[in-house]
C-alpha cells in the first residue's frame, strides 16, 4: 500500500528539509513541521531537544538521514546514526542526561610549553612524551590541532656539544652516586619522577663518553632490529610506568646475550653505569629489577605469540627455506630440588636425567623458527603431530592449494627432516595425511644394494657450494600389511662401503636434493652445541616449580616397576638357560646338580608368567590427578624461558645475518663468528651530534690488520644502512677509531 503524501502548506519563513520537513526558527523558538502540523518545538540553542527531534524524524522516517547530509543541515552522517543508535538502545530519556564531569586536562599550558620547548631542541615526539609524562598519541593529537605552540628551532650555535668523558671521570662519578640512590644513579631527577609516577619511564639519551666498554654492542642494533626485537612492543610486550620501559629491558637483553652475559647474575661482574651508557642510560638494572621486569613482560604480555608472529615473518623473509623444516629435541637437564621433572635420556651424557625436552624447528643453515618445551616425555612423534604440524601449517608461506593438492597427488605441502627417532611408518602415514612430506633416516637396513647401481653425482648444498656423492634411489615400501607406505629411498656410498639410506614421502623430490637437505641436518646439532656454549639455552631463567594439568598422562609408576622386573627376570631366565646347557653339554655334568639347575628354571618361569599377567592388567598411562601427590611431577616455569628463548634467537639470527656480511671478507665461517664476538665486546668512543642529529660509534681497534680491514668494511656497510635508533631516531654511524 503506497504511503499518503502530506498536503503542501508549509509556514511562511520555514527551511525545508527533504519532502515532508519543515524547520522553523522564530522568536526564539525552533518548531518542526511534518505537513503542516506541528511536529515538535523546543527553545532555540537547547541541544539536547535538537538532536532528540532529528532522531526521532529520522525512526519515524519522515526525514531520510541523507537529506539531512545536505544543506541548510549539513549533519555528518556519522553523528545522524549515533543519534539513531543512542534512542534505539538508551531511550528518549538519554538526550536530556547531565553530562558525565569532565576529565582533567591532561595537556595542561605548562605542559604544552615544556614540550614546545623540548621539540625546538630537535628531539622526538616520542622521547619528548616520556620525559613529560603523556603519551605519544596525546602529544601527537596535541600538536596536530596546534595545541602545542611551534617554536622556532635552537641554532647550530646554541647547540654545544659536551666534551667527551674518560673512563676515569665515568668511574669517579658511578662510585660518587653510590652514597645517594645507588652506583651509577647518576640521573636521580628522572629516578624520583618515574618513582612517583609523573613520567611515563627514562628517556633515552646518549652522552659524549670514550673507551666506553662493550661499546661495540651498538653495532649490533641494527641487525637485532632487523630481525624483529622490537616487534612485539605494545602488542605482545609491555610494562607499566616505570624508569626502564620495555623497550630498555628488550635491548638490555639483546646486548646480553650479544655479549655473552648468559644471565643475570653475570651482570654483577659488569660495571653498570658503562653498560647503561651503551642502552643511553645512567645504568642497567640490578639482576633483582632485571627478573621483576622479565617476569611482568611474560606475565602480563604474550611472549608465545610473539614467537609465532617472528617465526612467521621470518619464514615470509626467505620461503625458499621455509619449506624445508628441521625438527630436534634438545634436553635441559635440571640439577635443582624445587621442581620433580621426569626422567629423560640424554645422549650426550648417556644417563637418563630429570630436565625438559625442548623441541626447536630450524632451517638449513641452523637459523632458528621457534622452540616447542614438553616438561612431559611424550616422544618427538606425539609433539610434532600435536604442537609443530598445527604452528606450521599456519605460518610456512608458499603452500599448495586445496585444489592443487587434489590435481596432483604426489604434492607435498612442505617437508619436515628429523632424526631416525621418527622414521615410522606410523609417524610418515600420519604426516601424508596432512600432505606434509617427511624426510628422515632410514632404521634396521639390512639389506646391502649392488654397488654398480651407485652413481657419482654433484649435490648442492643448502649452506652454498657443492660436493660429489654416490648415490642410488629407489621406490620402496614401509611395512608389509596393507597399510604399508609407499616412499622414495636414496643410499649413498661410503669409501668404506657403507650404505646410507635416506627415505621420504614428498616423491618429487630429486635424489640429490634429499641427499643435500637429509645431511644438512648436523646443522642442527651444531646449533645446539653453539648455543650451548655461548648463550646458555640450558640456563635457568626463573627459579621455583609450576604444577602439570591433571589430565595430562604419564607412565603409571607401578606399571613401570612391573616392567623392570620382567626385564630383570627374562635376564635370570637366560642365564639359567645358558647354565643348564653348558651342563648338559658337559658329560661329566653331576645328575643333581642338573636338577637343580631345571627346578630354578622352571620357578623363574612361573615367576616371569606373573609378572607378564600382572603388568598386562596394569594400565600402561594413567594420569596425574590418580596419582598420588609425592609422584606427580612438575614444571619449570615457562613463560619467563619462553621470553629469553626467543630474545636468544633473534640475537643469534642477529649474529649469523652480521657473519654473512662479514665473510665478504674472512673465507672461514668460524674465524667470522670468532671476530664477531670480538667486536662486540670491543670497547667504543660515543659522540652523540644534535644539531645534525647522529649518533657516532667509533669501535676501538682488533687484534691484526687483517681484522681490522674486516670489520671497517662492515661497519661502513652498517653505516650505509643509515639506521635510526629506534628511540631518539638518530642516524647511527659507525667506523674504527
Amino acid at each position: 500500500m503506497l504511503r499518503q503524501s502530506w498536503l503542501p502548506g508549509f509556514p511562511d519563513g520555514a527551511q525545508k528539509v527533504g519532502k515532508g520537513l519543515a524547520i522553523l526558527e522564530k522568536d526564539g523558538q525552533v518548531t518542526y513541521f511534518v505537513g503542516g502540523d506541528n511536529y515538535f518545538s523546543h527553545a532555540a540553542g537547547d541541544e539536547a531537544s535538537r538532536r532528540f527531534a532529528l532522531a526521532s524524524l529520522m525512526e519515524n522516517g519522515h526525514v531520510k538521514a541523507a537529506e539531512l547530509e545536505r544543506a541548510p543541515l549539513n549533519i555528518p552522517h556519522r553523528t545522524l546514526m549515533n543519534w539513531v543508535g543512542q534512542s534505539r538502545k538508551a531511550g528518549p530519556s538519554s538526550f536530556f542526561r547531565p553530562a558525565a564531569p569532565s576529565k582533567p586536562r591532561i595537556m595542561t599550558p605548562d605542559k604544552s610549553a615544556e614540550c614546545a620547548r623540548l621539540l625546538s631542541e630537535g628531539k622526538r615526539p616520542s622521547e619528548v612524551a616520556r620525559q613529560v609524562g603523556v603519551k605519544e598519541s596525546t602529544l601527537r593529537k596535541a600538536i596536530g590541532r596546534q595545541a602545542v605552540p611551534q617554536l622556532a628551532p635552537l641554532s647550530e650555535e646554541r647547540v654545544e656539544s659536551e666534551p667527551a668523558s674518560t673512563k676515569s671521570e665515568r668511574s669517579r662519578a658511578d662510585a660518587a652516586a653510590a652514597a645517594g640512590m645507588g652506583t651509577a644513579c647518576t640521573r636521580a631527577d628522572e629516578r624520583i619522577q618515574a618513582a612517583l609516577g609523573l613520567a611515563i619511564g627514562a628517556t633515552t639519551r646518549f652522552e659524549a663518553s670514550q673507551d666506553v666498554a662493550m661499546g661495540g654492542l651498538l653495532a649490533g642494533l641494527p641487525a637485532l632490529c632487523a630481525n624483529g626485537l622490537l616487534t612485539g612492543l605494545g602488542r605482545y610486550l609491555k610494562l607499566p610506568r616505570g624508569f626502564y620501559s620495555a623497550l630498555h629491558i628488550l635491548l638490555l637483553l639483546g646486548f646480553m646475550a650479544l655479549g655473552r652475559i648468559k644471565r643475570p647474575e653475570h651482570l654483577r661482574q659488569t660495571p653498570p653505569g658503562e653498560l647503561g651508557k651503551v642502552i643511553g642510560l645512567d645504568r642497567v638494572p640490578e639482576v633483582r629489577t632485571l627478573r621483576e621486569k622479565i617476569t611482568l613482560l611474560a606475565k602480563t604480555g604474550d611472549p608465545a605469540a610473539w614467537m609465532r608472529d617472528l617465526a612467521k615473518n621470518w619464514m615470509e623473509s626467505e620461503p625458499e627455506e621455509a619449506g624445508y623444516l628441521y625438527v630436534d629435541g634438545h634436553v635441559r637437564v635440571y640439577h635443582g630440588e624445587q621442581a620433580k621433572l621426569s626422567r629423560r635420556y640424554v645422549s650426550r651424557e648417556r644417563l637418563c636425567l630429570r630436565g625438559t625436552t625442548d623441541y626447536w624447528v630450524n632451517d638449513a643453515l641452523g637459523r632458528p623458527f621457534f622452540v616447542v618445551s614438553q616438561p612431559l616425555n611424550d616422544g618427538l612423534s606425539e609433539t610434532l603431530l600435536r604442537d609443530i604440524v598445527p604452528q606450521l601449517l599456519d605460518i610456512v608461506p608458499g603452500q599448495p592449494t586445496p585444489a592443487e593438492l587434489n590435481a596432483d597427488p604426489t604434492l607435498h605441502r612442505f617437508v619436515v627432516v628429523f632424526d631416525r627417532e621418527g622414521a615410522t611408518q606410523s609417524l610418515l602415514g600420519r604426516l601424508w595425511q596432512q600432505r606434509i612430506g617427511a624426510l628422515t633416516y632410514r632404521k634396521n637396513v639390512k639389506d646391502r644394494w649392488p654397488e654398480d647401481e651407485f652413481q657419482e653425482q654433484e649435490v648442492r648444498l643448502p649452506a652454498g657450494g657443492s660436493t660429489r656423492m654416490k648415490l642410488a634411489m629407489r621406490e620402496t615400501r614401509l611395512g608389509a600389511d596393507a597399510n604399508s607406505l609407499a616412499v622414495s629411498e636414496v643410499r649413498r656410498l661410503t669409501q668404506s662401503g657403507h650404505q646410507t639410506a635416506v627415505i621420504t614421502t614428498a616423491k618429487q623430490l630429486a635424489n640429490t636434493t634429499m641427499a643435500g637437505r637429509m645431511f644438512a641436518r648436523w646443522c642442527q646439532e651444531n646449533y645446539f652445541a653453539y648455543m650451548m656454549e655461548h648463550y646458555d639455552i640450558d640456563g635457568l631463567v626463573e627459579y621455583g616449580a609450576e604444577s602439570l594439568p591433571g589430565t595430562c598422562t604419564v607412565v603409571n609408576p607401578r606399571w613401570r616397576e612391573l616392567d623392570k622386573a620382567v626385564r630383570q627376570t627374562r635376564q635370570s631366565e637366560r642365564k639359567l638357560q645358558s647354565e643348564l646347557a653348558r651342563t648338559a653339554l658337559n658329560d661329566d655334568g653331576e645328575i643333581q646338580k642338573n636338577a637343580e639347575s631345571v627346578e630354578s628354571l622352571q620357578a623363574v618361569q612361573e615367576e616371569l608368567t606373573r609378572l607378564l599377567s600382572m603388568r598386562k592388567e596394569t594400565s600402561r598411562k594413567v594420569t596425574l590427578d590418580s596419582l598420588p601427590e609425592a609422584d606427580r611431577p612438575s614444571q619449570l616455569p615457562p613463560l619467563n624461558k619462553i621470553l629469553c628463548d626467543t630474545i636468544k634467537m633473534v640475537a643469534y639470527r642477529a649474529e649469523t645475518a652480521m657473519v654473512t656480511l662479514l665473510r665478504r671478507h674472512l673465507k672461514n665461517e668460524d674465524d667470522a663468528r670468532a671476530l664477531i664476538r670480538e667486536l662486540f665486546v670491543s670497547a667504543a668512543d660515543i659522540q652523540p651530534n644534535a644539531a645534525d642529529h647522529t649518533l657516532s660509534v667509533k669501535i676501538h681497534r682488533m687484534a691484526s690488520p687483517v681484522h681490522d680491514r674486516a670489520i671497517a668494511a662492515l661497519l661502513d656497510e652498517l653505516t650505509q644502512q643509515e639506521f635510526p635508533h629506534p628511540e631518539t631516531g638518530a642516524r647511527m654511524t659507525f667506523a674504527l677509531v
